[in-house]
């Protein structure tokens, strides 16, 4: 069998240094990678804390094109779904450190979700799906149910 797993997902950003300071200070990542390329070029990669798997690789502009796209990288859409054990308590921290919401928390079938911008204003959800072993109370109290 086959296994496959995504390893990096590159984010193109305006300068490291702000990057870095926004992803590891504003969102509590970690900084896993920062090694010089030369040319100005460097090697970053931040992930969420307590994740061995995936890595954003933190890619400053190099072109016209590229820079274009910093802060619209799907076009006005979700860009990256950020999963999380207790959406309170991260919700609650990111405000604290001036994460910007474009929505107030809502509940949905799948979880508890909202989205906010990264320095750029690449847009996230925030989520905490729903513990598949436990009902849904949402589910339970709607009409039609049971």
């Amino acid at each position: 069998m086959t296994r496959q797993a995504i390893g990096y997902v590159t984010v193109v950003v305006r300068d490291y240094d702000e990057a870095i300071a926004f992803y590891t200070g504003s969102l509590g990542f970690d900084q896993v990678e920062d090694k010089p390329l030369g040319n100005g070029k460097r090697w970053v990669l931040v992930r969420p804390p307590g994740v061995l798997g995936t890595c954003l690789l933190l890619a400053a502009a190099a072109t016209p094109e590229q820079a274009a796209s910093i802060g619209n990288q799907t076009g006005g859409r979700v860009f990256l779904f950020l999963h999380t054990d207790d959406f309170q308590r991260d919700h609650a921290a990111f405000q604290q450190r001036g994460v910007h919401f474009l929505e107030a928390p809502r509940h949905e079938r799948y979880g508890t979700v909202a989205v906010f911008e990264d320095l750029y204003g690449n847009k996230w959800d925030l989520l905490q799906l729903v513990d598949e072993e436990q009902p849904d109370d949402a589910l339970l109290h709607s009409p039609g149910a049971g």
